[in-house]
């Protein structure tokens, strides 16, 4: 594809959703729902990230119908270490008393990191084979079929990811505390006193709001540059090898520390929602 059209087409070309919207004349997909406006669905974006989380719910499942209390397996080994491993964090971190925690920090460290794990299959290769099921099955031009597979290079999606947790940490803020004790939280900290009211409210707003969009914003970049190097490596053909196993190895430490950041950020927000004092 690289030799086909220029740097530019190809590098825009990995890093565009496949894209589908209603217009008056029906569905539209890709390059016709430019001008859709709002309601524009990244269909790679949302396939990817279904598929992963129903294969992690499944896989799970799957390990503990089949684990017993004797001798693991390798894979139920490794399974109850992850579990193991979010557990303990949790319990370092979490101060409250909550069920859910637990679980959550499990669903969003696994399924975050299989998300970032896409980043490290070759750039070409599902781009490719879905250009060619639109060649083939429905007689598109292969530049026109867009497959971006890495969830987590998609703004949407981590932001997506970040007001759930936002709506969390509000949820359970006002759950905990009350809405008079979230409202004085608002408006009464930094400085105890009514006359920094107005002050308080803007320092903590601001505070409140970083929250989401820093988790948001520090996956997405992360992982976005990540896949642009794969990108303007995959340019180089051949040249390409001495340099990308290295940089696979290094982006695997990437992509385990985003999704144990994201999970830690989580659990440290909730729990301070968690703080009634």
């Amino acid at each position: 594809m690289a030799s086909e059209i220029t740097s530019q087409e190809y590098i825009i070309h990995h890093l565009t959703n496949a894209t589908m919207c209603t217009t008056d004349s029906g569905i539209a997909f890709n390059k016709a729902c430019a001008d859709a406006g709002f309601w524009t669905w990244h269909i790679d974006t949302l396939g990817w990230s279904i598929g992963l989380g129903i294969l992690f719910l499944w896989f799970f499942r799957s390990i503990a119908k089949k684990a017993t209390s004797g001798v693991p397996s390798k894979t139920q080994a490794f399974i109850e270490m992850v579990v193991d491993f979010v557990d303990s964090n949790v319990r370092d971190t979490f101060h409250g008393k909550n069920k859910l925690i637990a679980p959550l920090g499990l669903t969003i460290f696994v399924w975050v990191f299989l998300m970032n794990l896409m980043d490290l299959v070759p750039v070409d290769l599902l781009p490719w084979i879905a250009g060619q099921i639109g060649y083939v099955g429905f007689g598109v031009d292969p530049h026109d079929v867009y497959m971006k597979v890495v969830p987590t290079t998609d703004l949407n999606m981590t932001f997506a990811l970040a007001l759930g947790v936002f709506f969390l940490i509000i949820f359970y803020s006002i759950k905990v505390k009350g809405i008079g004790g979230f409202m004085k939280e608002l408006t009464f900290q930094p400085f105890n006193h009514w006359a920094f009211i107005p002050v308080n409210f803007i320092l903590e707003t601001v505070t409140l709001l970083a929250k989401p969009m820093s988790l948001a914003l520090r996956l997405f970049g992360n992982l976005y540059a990540g896949e642009l190097i794969f990108i303007l490596m995959a340019m180089l053909g051949l040249w390409q090898l001495p340099l990308h196993f290295p940089w696979a190895v290094f982006h695997i430490l990437v992509i385990v520390l985003q999704a144990f950041i994201f999970m830690m950020l989580t659990v440290v927000y909730l729990s301070m929602a968690h703080e009634d004092h």
